[in-house]
C-alpha cells in the first residue's frame, strides 16, 4: 500500500462531494428554511401535560435493607485489596481488630430517555446518469419512515429525501471536471529538488534531473496542470438531494443518594447494586411511596426534567427508570493502637479507604 504524501497539497484527504452554495439551490416545499448554512433541525412538539405527571408509580417492592456484611468477608475484601497494592503491606488488614461495622444504605436513582432528532441539508454525490428522483412532492421530515435501532443505545444514520434531486454543474471546477492542480499551480512544472531550480550541482556542473532548466515535470499531476476534480470525481456534474439525518440519543440523569457517609460516591459509576424497580414506557411518570423521601424528589425532578428538556426539541420514544439499591458497609477497626476506617462497597465487594496504616513512603500522598 502505498503511503499517502501530505505534503503534496493534491492529496490532502477530501470527504467526497459536496453540495453548492444553499442559495443556489431550488427551493423545496416544506423545506424552504434550510436557509444559508444548508442545514435545518426539525423540532416535534409532544409536551406530557402536568396531568399525565400527577399520574405517579408507587413502589411496592419491601426488599430496602442489606446487612453489613459479615467479619469474614470484610477482612477478605480488606486483604485482597492490600495484596493488590505493590506498596502496602498485609499486616494492618491481617491482625486488625474489628470495632464496629456499619451498613450504609445507599441508593441509586436512573433515569434514561430515548430520543430522536432529525435535521436536514444539502447533499450531493458525482452524477453518473443515475435516476433523478425530482418529481412530486417531498414528505414532511417526520413522515419519512426510518426503522428505530435498538432501544438506549447512541446512532446515527441518513437518508435521502424522496422527489428532492436535482442535477447541478459542479462548482467546484465550473462544470470541467478537473481542477488546477495546487503543487505547480496549473503550470505543469515545479522546481527541480535536486539543484534547488539553480540548474548547476554544487560542484558546479550541470544538474541532470532537470538538465539544467532549474525546472522538472509536476509529479503530482503528471506535468498536464490540472487533476480530477475531487468534488465531482470527474464528472463535472452532480447529482444534489436534501439529505435527512436521524440521531438517536440515550440521555440519563442519574442521582446517588447517599446520607453523608464520607464515601465519595463517584465510585459507584462502575459499580453493581440490587435492582428494586425497573419502569420502561413510552412515558414514565415519578416514583412515590419509595421508603426514602429523597429517591421519590429525584424520580419528580429527573421525570420533568427531561420533559422540559426534550420533548420540545426532539421525539421521546421510549424512558426507562430504575432504582438500585447499593451495599456499603462502613468498616471501623484498630491496628497499632490506633482506629481506621474502610468501606467495602458494592456487590463485588470492592474496598476504599484513604488512609491506611502501613504503606511505603513512595505512595505517599503530598
Amino acid at each position: 500500500m502505498c503511503a499517502v504524501n501530505h505534503s503534496d497539497p493534491n492529496t490532502v484527504p477530501n470527504d467526497g462531494a459536496t453540495a453548492p452554495p444553499a442559495d443556489l439551490m431550488p427551493v423545496v416545499p416544506g423545506y424552504e428554511s434550510l436557509g444559508p448554512n444548508g442545514e435545518n433541525r426539525f423540532c416535534v412538539v409532544d409536551l406530557v401535560s402536568d396531568q399525565k405527571l400527577r399520574t405517579q408509580l408507587k413502589f411496592t417492592c419491601h426488599v430496602l435493607s442489606i446487612p453489613a456484611i459479615a467479619e469474614e468477608l470484610a477482612q477478605e475484601a480488606f486483604i485482597k485489596y492490600a495484596s493488590s497494592k505493590c506498596c502496602y503491606s498485609s499486616k494492618p488488614a491481617k491482625e486488625m481488630v474489628f470495632t464496629d461495622l456499619q451498613s450504609l444504605n445507599t441508593y441509586r436513582y436512573r433515569l434514561e430517555t430515548f430520543t430522536e432528532s432529525r435535521t436536514t441539508e444539502w447533499d450531493s454525490e458525482p452524477y453518473n446518469g443515475q435516476v433523478v428522483d425530482g418529481f412530486g412532492v417531498a414528505p414532511a421530515p417526520w413522515s419519512i419512515p426510518v426503522p428505530i435501532p435498538s432501544l438506549f443505545q447512541d446512532c446515527k444514520k441518513s437518508v435521502r429525501v424522496p422527489h428532492t434531486s436535482t442535477v447541478k454543474g459542479c462548482h467546484s471546477c465550473l462544470n470541467l471536471g478537473r481542477s488546477a492542480c495546487s503543487r505547480c499551480v496549473n503550470s505543469g512544472r515545479t522546481r527541480c529538488g535536486s539543484c534547488s531550480g539553480m540548474g548547476r550541482t554544487s560542484s558546479d556542473q550541470r544538474c541532470i534531473m532537470c538538465q539544467g532548466s532549474g525546472m522538472i515535470r509536476c509529479h503530482s499531476c503528471g506535468g498536464v496542470g490540472s487533476i480530477t476534480c475531487k468534488t465531482c470525481k470527474g464528472q463535472g456534474k452532480l447529482l444534489c438531494f436534501i439529505k435527512l439525518k436521524m440521531t438517536w440519543k440515550n440521555n440519563m440523569n442519574v442521582a446517588v443518594i447517599d446520607k453523608g457517609s464520607g464515601f465519595p460516591v463517584e465510585l459507584l459509576d462502575q459499580i453493581t447494586g440490587e435492582r428494586l424497580l425497573t419502569d420502561m414506557a413510552a412515558v414514565v411518570y415519578p416514583v412515590v411511596s419509595f421508603p426514602d423521601s429523597s429517591v421519590n424528589a429525584a424520580s419528580e425532578s429527573a421525570v420533568r426534567e427531561h420533559q422540559a428538556q426534550f420533548a420540545t426539541t426532539c421525539r421521546i420514544l421510549q424512558q426507562r427508570q430504575t432504582i438500585e439499591l447499593i451495599p456499603i458497609t462502613r468498616v471501623h477497626y484498630a491496628w497499632n493502637e490506633k482506629t481506621h476506617i474502610y468501606f467495602v462497597y458494592g456487590t463485588e465487594h470492592k474496598v476504599y479507604t484513604k488512609d491506611y496504616p502501613a504503606k511505603c513512603c513512595c505512595c505517599s500522598i503530598l
